[in-house]
């Protein structure tokens, strides 16, 4: 994967938790930066369910479709 340098500001509030977070997960600031800007990505995207999530639903209605009714009831 190709990485590109680039600079930005942020909230120093917002970046101390970043910080803390990194630390007790023992991960670097960039792979949660990295993490949150593809999720953000995603998120934007027609504002649609991932493909996985959509999958799993689905799944979920045709495995259970007689216990949602009844629920439904």
């Amino acid at each position: 994967m190709l990485r590109e340098k680039f600079a930005t500001q942020v909230n120093s509030a917002t970046l101390a938790e970043v910080r803390a977070l990194a630390q007790s997960e023992g991960r670097q600031i960039q792979a949660l930066v990295d993490e949150a800007l593809s999720d953000l990505v995603q998120k934007r995207k027609g504002a649609r369910p991932r493909q996985h999530v959509m999958d799993a639903y689905l799944a979920s209605h045709e495995k259970y479709a007689e216990l949602y009714q009844k629920l439904a009831k």
